[in-house]
């Protein structure tokens, strides 16, 4: 029995094919710029990684509409709303 893999676009909900070449990962991070002031979130975009796409907090995305789309949103959620 053969194993796979099905990923789908988590903005728009497109389907990954084989062939596609311009799909992103997505997460959130915490930078904190010095000791005693509040953690600063960041959102981190890096190209398609087979191990990475494994990740419970990574999203995927078909490409850069879909990426715009997901900054944007994500710049105007409050720290709570993060991505989730």
């Amino acid at each position: 029995m053969a194993w796979t893999e099905t990923y789908s676009c988590d903005v728009c909900g497109k389907p990954k094919s084989e062939e596609a070449a311009d799909w992103w990962l997505v997460w959130n991070d915490w930078l904190s710029p010095k000791q005693g002031d509040p953690d600063q979130p960041l959102l981190k975009v890096t190209r398609w990684n087979a191990f990475l796409s494994h990740d419970a907090n990574v999203k995927h995305l078909c490409g850069a509409r879909c990426a715009q789309t997901l900054m944007d949103r994500w710049m105007h959620a409050s720290n709570e709303d993060l991505l989730e």
